[in-house]
């Protein structure tokens, strides 16, 4: 099956060119002029994201920010400037990687199959843990019980793995808050538990058991 990549650019002309170079490298090319519609775009599920960040109404970094919760593919920032400050913003947004413009259009290929390789080998190192009838694939980052696939946002998943990883061992909601979200999140230890709320909900729609208990006096 081809690669799929999605392009987000206002600048039509810079869309064409990228759609035209990685059509003939037998990508399946998706195309988007703004974010609004990069986040439809998004619904195909790409393998990587190339996205401008001077975009008008919804930038690159807006763009990024929102489709993390659902896609863990390589994103790549297109980008004219490139100060210190626009990539610690752009890496605390979710992107893997940057490139200026203008750029050379192989080199651009180059990073492109660079990233595409390291995710084929984070797949190939696929790893699978098992609890009572829930599986999880920690390289896909899914999760099934009873062979039924539960839809997760990055952050759900993010704190089933850290959970799942540490199985016996009790968090309370400062620390889940700390090590899926970071000390530069910008909410508070309340959000783990309407997070846990909606896990458990997932999992309760599924199956009665109980995935995520609670020990009172830690959450």
């Amino acid at each position: 099956m081809n690669d799929k990549i999605l392009i987000v650019d206002d600048e039509k002309g810079v869309v064409e060119m990228l759609k035209s170079y990685f059509e003939m490298q037998s990508f399946q090319v998706y195309t988007a002029f703004n974010g609004k519609d990069a986040l439809k775009q998004a619904v195909h599920n790409p393998d990587l994201v190339l996205p401008d960040i001077n975009m008008p109404d919804m930038n690159g970094l807006t763009v990024c920010e929102k489709i993390r919760d659902y896609i863990a593919c390589p994103i790549l920032f297109l980008t004219a400037r490139m100060e210190t400050a626009d990539k610690i913003k752009g890496f605390q947004a979710g992107a893997d990687d940057y490139i200026v413009k203008p750029f050379d259009i192989d080199e651009l290929g180059a990073r492109v199959a660079a990233h595409l390789r390291r995710e084929i080998r984070k797949q190939e190192q696929t790893v699978f843990r098992f609890f009572s009838d829930m599986t999880i694939d920690y390289s896909k980052r899914r999760v099934a019980i009873k062979g039924t696939a539960i839809p997760m946002t990055r952050k759900e998943f993010d704190i089933v793995e850290l959970l799942s990883v540490n199985a016996g061992q009790i968090f309370d909601r400062e620390r889940i808050y700390e090590v899926v979200w970071g000390l530069d999140g910008d909410g508070n230890s309340d959000t783990v538990m309407e997070h846990i709320r909606k896990i458990r909900s997932k999992f309760a729609a599924v199956s009665p058991h109980n995935y995520i208990e609670t020990v009172w006096g830690w959450l």
